[in-house]
């Protein structure tokens, strides 16, 4: 632990001489604001590491969101808003508190009840109104709607059994058919979003994170219709000009070389 201890310290004291008066201009300029396109983009380039299992970059991606977290505190600091080291005293003090049947005598048999706990005690520490307060509104809308579902599944509120999410989904795709039957935009729209919300409920229940497994669909999509792509050009036609059958040729092909 001591060599990470002096691994950070010597972060801290980088970005700290980058925003020094003879430091850096770019970094000097930054404000909180405008620094958090740029962890953005450095979150997702982490998930997309993580998904290639491609270590050697998800510990470079990890490191330059650490970076992220000491610049926007330092920041803080240069603001007198707040320390990096109230930043560490908050999550540590929080960690503890959240984990009572780590650093408590409360038990915890399962990983669902460890995380019943935190979210208990988080409620109670937040003072929150609703147990599904506290998820940000703009998260990517299939990551709120697992985590909604989360929160309410910690509180009680969820299905006994995976056959009555499945009886759910067939109900709500018998409800937007019947709206698209009717040619009523607003209710089909409505009826998607249902169709939408029950799928990721299923995911939940099966404990997978819908938007991991869309974003794997989406680059096995993109792969496949690449191939789709360089197949027919190789056959001297443009895209445009290939029947849906020679496509799908192609297309099952790619599908089992997978």
């Amino acid at each position: 632990m001591g060599d990470i201890g002096k691994k950070f310290e010597e972060l801290v004291e980088i970005v700290e001489r980058l925003r020094a008066p003879d430091g850096c201009p770019w970094d000097r300029e930054q404000t909180n604001e405008s620094l958090l396109p740029y962890f953005i983009e450095e979150a997702y380039e982490l998930i997309e590491s993580v998904d290639e299992e491609n270590w050697k970059t998800v510990t470079e991606e990890l490191g330059d969101l650490l970076l992220h977290v000491v610049f926007q505190a330092a920041i803080g600091a240069d603001k007198g808003k707040f320390k990096l080291e109230e930043s560490l005293s908050t999550v540590n003090e929080k960690l503890v508190k959240r984990h009572p049947h780590v650093f408590g005598d409360v038990q915890a048999d399962a990983a669902f009840h460890a995380k019943q706990n935190w979210e208990a005690a988080k409620h109670k520490e937040k003072r929150r109104k609703s147990r599904l307060d506290g998820v940000p509104k703009n998260l990517p809308a299939l990551v709120r709607a697992q985590r909604l579902q989360q929160k309410a599944s910690y509180a009680g509120f969820d299905w006994d059994k995976v056959e009555q999410v499945w009886d759910k989904i067939h109900e709500e795709i018998l409800e937007l058919k019947e709206a698209q039957s009717k040619s009523a935009k607003e209710h089909i729209t409505e009826e998607i979003g249902d169709v939408l919300f029950a799928v990721v409920n299923l995911a939940r229940y099966l404990e997978i994170p819908a938007e991991d497994a869309l974003r794997k669909t989406n680059q096995k999509f993109t792969s496949r219709f690449s191939q789709v792509e360089k197949g027919i050009k190789t056959q001297g036609k443009e895209l445009e000009e290939a029947t849906l059958e020679e496509m799908d040729v192609i297309w099952n092909k790619a599908k089992q070389k997978e």
